[in-house]
């Protein structure tokens, strides 16, 4: 509740409308809406290799277009996304679902058709042909229609590109490659937020600052390639929570299949946490861009231009993971993951699920005793990375809080 800024009250009238309604009945076999996340995550990252800031509109369109789609079968106990499409109980919500992620990706990735394709016409072959499936078929064709539709012309993969300084605090590319990407994220049209600068920040601390100072000095300490004060544990962290397939894709589907979410229920808890994600991602993006502070190893190098006599420089510092390729303020995963937990907390009702996950990156499994406790890793793991200072995590967490309080107060929320 001090996380949300929520009262009492409050706090329970919104676990109250968001946790999830009694399924009649337990689902059998696989959930169709975490199959089609799996082969999203193929179609999006495997594949056409998005990156975490520029996968999550993708994501965000697929589950919203299912959510409507199920949503609309199960007769739209919730407020739709877009809209409810006409649709029959007795239809196939599995068909649904297939077809409405299925078309969604072929908009996305039309050079990818063969693949999904086949994806679609296995989904499709498990479900009994008749007037059931094509109903399904038909509302997952409208839910997808109206999501394309809706996101033309809001940005995506527009021409901005991100300020780059020379001045003490001002944000340069960054070693090895000196890159720069993602900056036209932060002008996107959102998926439901009003505004892109709406969870605008105080900005990063003055460079001559206490805050700067214990922030600068703490990250050199711990985050560089060769530190001897990380530990092990700590070091498998930083790595882990850096995996480019972004684990919380795994954590998602782990949990709706541990709670034994119905196809409803995943629809709904998938279409919460994505759509809430991308919007986090465009906050974020758009402070960075406002900000454009420079990165730990930019500011380590060059410390003694800071102005502040209590750092010092050290040239040939380098973090132990590769600096992504945009400025440091705010930290976009602490802004994803807090979104990404905040809405898992409202959709159950509680925070003490516990989950677990592989990273092929770190060559280990991460176990958690529930969200928050996931959430208080990534802030610590980035800055044992040596990519971000600690307040460009807490203040990335405040903007996830922000986004995810403001979308769920408006979004699929019980009718």
């Amino acid at each position: 509740m001090r996380r949300f800024g929520l009262s009492l009250p409050t706090a329970i009238v919104l676990l109250t409308a968001f946790a999830p309604a009694p399924a009649a009945r337990a689902a059998s076999g696989t959930n169709a809406v975490v199959v089609w996340n799996d082969h999203a995550q193929t179609a999006i990252y495997e594949v056409a290799r998005q990156a975490p800031y520029i996968a999550p509109r993708s994501f965000a369109m697929v589950h919203g277009a299912v959510y409507d789609a199920v949503n609309a079968i199960a007769g739209t106990p919730y407020q739709p996304y877009l809209r409810a499409p006409r649709a029959h109980r007795g239809a196939s919500a599995d068909a649904a679902v297939a077809t409405a992620a299925y078309r969604v990706l072929l908009s996305l990735f039309p050079a990818q058709s063969a693949a999904l394709d086949a994806m679609y016409a296995d989904s499709l072959a498990a479900i009994p042909d008749g007037r059931a499936e094509r109903g399904g078929v038909a509302v997952g064709e409208q839910a997808a229609a109206d999501m394309i539709a809706a996101r033309v012309g809001d940005g995506a993969f527009g021409p901005a590109t991100w300020t780059v300084g020379t001045a003490p605090g001002q944000w340069r590319p960054t070693p090895p490659a000196y890159a720069q990407d993602g900056a036209w994220v932060g002008d996107m049209r959102p998926f439901v937020i009003p505004r892109n600068d709406m969870f605008r920040t105080a900005g990063p601390p003055a460079l001559t600052s206490r805050q700067y100072t214990r922030d600068l000095n703490e990250v050199k300490a711990i985050g560089g390639a060769t530190s001897t004060v990380r530990t092990q544990d700590q070091t498998e962290s930083a790595k882990w929570w850096h995996d480019r397939r972004l684990t919380e894709w795994e954590i998602k589907r782990q949990v709706a299949q541990t709670q034994h979410l119905n196809t409803l229920q995943a629809a709904r808890m998938f279409a919460m946490a994505e759509i809430a994600n991308a919007d986090s991602l465009i906050a974020c993006f758009n402070e960075k861009k406002f900000w454009s502070f420079w990165r730990p190893v930019t500011a380590v190098q060059e410390a003694d231009t800071d102005g502040n006599p209590a750092t010092t420089a050290d040239p040939a510092w380098m973090p132990l993971l590769i600096t992504p390729a945009f400025p440091d303020y705010t930290s976009g995963h602490a802004c994803s993951t807090s979104t990404i937990m905040a809405a898992l907390r409202a959709f159950f009702g509680r925070d003490d699920i516990a989950f677990s996950a592989y990273s092929a990156d770190s060559g280990t499994t991460r176990h958690f005793a529930g969200f928050s406790a996931a959430l208080d890793e990534v802030i610590e793991a980035r800055i044992w990375g040596g990519v971000h200072y600690r307040t460009a995590d807490v203040e990335g967490v405040k903007i996830g809080d922000g986004v995810a309080r403001y979308v769920l107060a408006h979004e699929f929320r019980r009718r």
